[in-house]
């Protein structure tokens, strides 16, 4: 176990205001995590899943303009008064952008390599019809995957995530506020997959926690579990060996870990793809006494 990182001397003095969210950008955002999985994939045991997950995400890539415009100003506007995210999770189903971005999105991944099962699942997704379609995207939203259907709905995560990133791109991040005294993502309202600690002109050593619907980044203190908000006994592990970039932190309140992403010693990472990257470490905790809190579709059973 080891502590948390110490203040980098050349900052010291700097003034630092970092904003309180930041919007995602959706046309460089999967572009940057396709690369940083093939990065993993270069040097991991994972290639093969890690390849797999990297042209489902190129497959968003070039899918992300289809979705959404934007979000009614009447229902921002409405969210603001009653201190709630503007995005409404539970209705993206119901958006007339949905079937036609899955549609699109599923043609993408079907010409790309995969294993025959994830071929087998593509293929009852691509046939099902509308209802069946929400009900899969309310279990992912709901995190509560059946066991026996875990390929279909990464896929079907893969689609929302879109829809979802594309509508909080529209959001003037300046105007979102607070919405728990956790770390829940003031667009969405959904969980962090990761926080990251970032080196930013405006903010040095911050820590941004990461949407993993939406990828809408905002501000949380450091040495605060994003669980439960509790300040007590937090801590840090991480695999031996390692670069030190990648630490799972852990609270003895809720007994759960969230990973942080030391980005300032690697601008190269990218909160949903080093989550699986670092399946390692996860591999190590669980012979521990702290649960996995974070959620990440693409790591469906850890």
């Amino acid at each position: 176990m080891s502590t948390d990182i110490q203040p980098d001397p050349t900052v010291i003095g700097a003034v630092s205001t970092p904003p309180f969210a930041v919007a995602p950008d959706p046309s460089s955002l999967f572009p940057i995590r396709a690369r940083r999985l093939r990065a993993y994939a270069a040097v991991s045991p994972m290639k093969p899943y890690l390849d797999f997950v990297a042209g489902l995400v190129d497959a968003q890539a070039e899918t992300v303009a289809l979705a959404p415009a934007a979000i009614p100003a009447e229902q921002v506007a409405r969210a603001t008064e009653f201190g709630m995210p503007p995005l409404d999770r539970s209705a993206l189903a119901a958006d007339p952008a949905f079937t036609p971005t899955l549609d699109i999105l599923f043609d993408a991944v079907a010409k790309r390599p995969m294993p025959e099962p994830a071929a087998a699942a593509l293929a009852r997704l691509r046939q099902a019809g509308d209802a069946v379609r929400a009900e899969i995207a309310g279990n992912v939203l709901a995190h509560a995957v059946p066991v026996e259907a875990l390929a279909e709905h990464a896929f079907m995560a893969a689609g929302l995530e879109v829809l979802a990133t594309r509508l909080a791109a529209t959001l003037d991040p300046k105007a979102l506020r607070p919405v728990s005294e956790t770390a829940v993502c003031p667009a969405c309202g959904g969980p962090p997959v990761a926080s990251l600690i970032v080196e930013w002109p405006n903010a040095h050593g911050n820590r941004f926690c990461a949407c993993e619907l939406c990828a809408t980044l905002w501000n949380y203190v450091r040495i605060k579990c994003v669980s439960c908000g509790s300040t007590k006994g937090i801590g840090y592990q991480e695999v031996e060996g390692g670069p030190g970039t990648v630490k799972a932190e852990t609270c003895d309140e809720c007994r759960t870990y969230v990973k942080v992403l030391h980005q300032h010693k690697d601008p190269s990472m990218e909160a949903l793809a080093d989550d699986i990257g670092s399946l390692p470490l996860d591999m190590l905790m669980r012979e521990g006494a702290y649960r996995r809190a974070a959620y990440n579709p693409f790591l469906l059973g850890y």
